[in-house]
C-alpha cells in the first residue's frame, strides 16, 4: 500500500492539530498535474474537434512512449548492476526484468500500430504547430541505443554481461552452444535476445508508420525522415546470433 502523504497541520486554538492526509488514486498518480500535460496547439487555432483530439492522441501517444522508456531504462540499468556479481538470484532476476523490457517494447510496437489511427487530415494540419519538434531529439530513445547497441557496434548492456562471464569464468561461446544446460546464463542470453527483437519490431513499425503518414517528406528536426529512421533500424547484439549461428554449422559438421 502507498505510504501516507506528509500530514497537513491546522490550527485548532492555541494548539496545531495534525491529521494524517489520505492517499488517493488521484494523489499517488498525480492525476490532476499528469492530465494537464496534453496540450493541443490547434484548440488556439479554432480547429474543429475531431483535429484538437487527433492532436491530443499524438501527444498522449509521444508522452506515455518516454514514461515506458524511462521504466525500459530503469530496468536495463538493474539488469547491469546484476552482471557486477553474477550471482544465481541475482541473474535470475535480471531474466524477469530482461522479459518486462522485451514486453514494454512489443507495447511501444503496439503503440504505434495505434497511431495508424491519426487521420492523415488532421495529421497535415496540426504538423507545423510542432515546428523543429522530432522523435530524433529524444534523449531516452539515444539513450537505449547506448544500451543495447547496434549490429555494428555492443551495447553497455551486452559488454556488461560479457565482463561478468569473464570474472566468473565462464565462456559465451560454451554458453550458447550448451543452451539450457547452461541455466542461468541459457536464461539471459535468450532473454536479450528477446528484448533486441522487440527492439528491432518496434524500430521497423517506427519506420512504416513514418512511411504511411509522410511518404519521403522530410522529418520535422531537418532529417530525411523515413530514410533516417530505417538507416537506424538494426538489430543489437550481433555476437550473440553469431554464437547461436556457429551452433547449425558444428551440427552440420558433426552429422557431415
Amino acid at each position: 500500500m502507498p505510504a501516507r502523504e506528509e500530514a497537513a497541520v491546522l490550527p485548532a486554538g492555541d494548539e496545531a492539530a495534525v491529521l494524517p492526509e489520505e492517499v488517493t488514486y488521484t494523489s499517488y498518480l498525480k492525476l490532476d498535474e499528469l492530465l494537464t500535460l496534453q496540450e493541443p496547439r490547434t484548440s488556439e487555432d479554432g480547429a474543429d474537434l475531431t483535429t484538437v483530439l487527433s492532436e491530443q492522441f499524438f501527444i498522449v501517444s509521444h508522452q506515455t512512449c518516454e514514461l515506458w522508456l524511462k521504466q525500459i531504462l530503469g530496468d536495463l540499468a538493474a539488469v547491469e548492476g546484476t552482471f557486477r556479481t553474477m550471482t544465481i538470484a541475482g541473474l535470475e532476476r535480471s531474466v524477469d526484468l530482461l522479459y518486462r523490457c522485451a514486453e514494454l517494447l512489443r507495447l511501444l510496437h503496439e503503440q504505434l500500430m495505434a497511431l495508424e489511427r491519426l487521420p492523415l487530415e488532421d495529421f497535415a494540419q496540426f504538423r507545423s504547430h510542432l515546428g523543429t519538434a522530432s522523435g530524433a531529439q529524444s534523449g531516452q530513445s539515444h539513450e537505449l541505443e547506448r544500451v543495447l547497441g547496434s549490429a555494428s557496434r555492443s551495447g553497455s548492456l551486452f559488454l556488461a554481461f560479457r565482463s561478468g562471464l569473464e570474472r566468473s569464468g565462464a565462456d559465451l561461446e560454451e554458453i550458447v552452444a550448451a543452451g539450457v544446460e547452461a541455466g542461468s546464463y541459457h536464461r539471459v542470453v535468450e532473454a536479450m535476445l528477446r528484448v533486441g527483437n522487440g527492439y528491432f519490431q518496434w524500430k521497423i513499425g517506427h519506420v512504416g508508420l513514418v512511411l504511411k503518414m509522410l511518404g519521403e517528406q522530410p522529418g520535422t528536426a531537418g532529417t530525411s525522415g523515413a530514410a533516417h529512421l530505417l538507416g537506424r533500424a538494426t538489430m543489437p547484439f550481433t555476437e550473440l546470433h553469431e554464437l547461436r549461428g556457429k551452433v547449425h554449422e558444428r551440427r552440420r559438421q558433426q552429422t557431415g
